[in-house]
């Protein structure tokens, strides 16, 4: 059994997909990003980041303790190991995963959230960080159109490097993009988009996520943090 410490975020899709994609058995425990759950101590304990997405893993080994493991690239490629799908035994194939799963965690990621950040929630606008950040998630969306070309899946077959690109390509409209401009990435997206198992991931996210307006007591909790707010924290 896995306990998944999950918010309604592309990084937390990205688990939910590979959970619903394997038919792992697991129990969604609900960190409410927006409410200041990240900052509890026993998740602090799970994920000294204060960010989900986080898992507990009850049987990682024969006699083994429960595990905890936070950061969603590492949790792709633990569970990826651990069940011996989604990422290639080949060491090319697998070597191609592996690049573009961290250039995901990086690059892309990063960026799009800096792009959603300011141009949807800033206190007020700043024109060059925003066209900053819409410039350069149009050049990840390129690099990856142009990996794209020929192939079906990032790395030749469907794998986490297609699973963790995939939540943060979902909302490309937010991010100033369009998939015109990059044909291979929209029917990627769209093959994507069709697979039952992301389905079912994202229909839990509405459930689970009824209310996603960011009031201005989340906006402390989401982007008021600093050294100090570490340092307050509980060991």
């Amino acid at each position: 059994m896995i306990d998944l410490y999950y918010w309604t975020t592309p990084n937390g899709h990205k688990i939910t997909v590979f959970l619903e994609e394997t038919g792992t058995e697991y129990r969604v425990v609900p960190i409410n990003i927006s409410a200041g759950e990240q900052f509890g101590s026993s998740f602090l304990k799970i994920s000294p980041n204060n960010r989900i997405p986080a898992i507990v893993d009850h049987a990682p080994g024969r006699g083994m303790a429960p595990l905890g493991v936070f950061e969603s690239g590492a949790i792709l490629l633990y569970l990826a190991e651990k069940t011996g799908q989604l990422i290639s035994a080949n060491p090319v194939e697998r070597a191609e995963t592996l690049q573009w799963l961290f250039w995901q965690v990086g690059g892309l990621g990063p960026m799009a959230g800096q792009t959603n950040h300011f141009s949807h929630y800033a206190p007020e606008r700043i024109p060059y960080a925003i066209e900053r950040y819409v410039n350069e998630t149009g050049r990840l969306f390129a690099v990856l159109d142009k990996r794209l070309a020929g192939r079906e899946y990032i790395a030749g077959y469907y794998s986490i490097a297609d699973i963790a690109c995939y939540p943060w390509v979902v909302p490309y409209e937010r991010l100033g993009q369009s998939l015109s401009d990059v044909p291979n990435v929209r029917r990627w997206f769209e093959s994507i988009r069709e697979r039952p198992a992301v389905q079912r991931a994202y229909a839990m996210a509405t459930r689970i996520n009824t209310q996603p307006v960011v009031t201005e007591e989340a906006r402390k909790h989401l982007f008021g943090q600093s050294g100090e707010t570490v340092r307050r924290m509980p060991q």
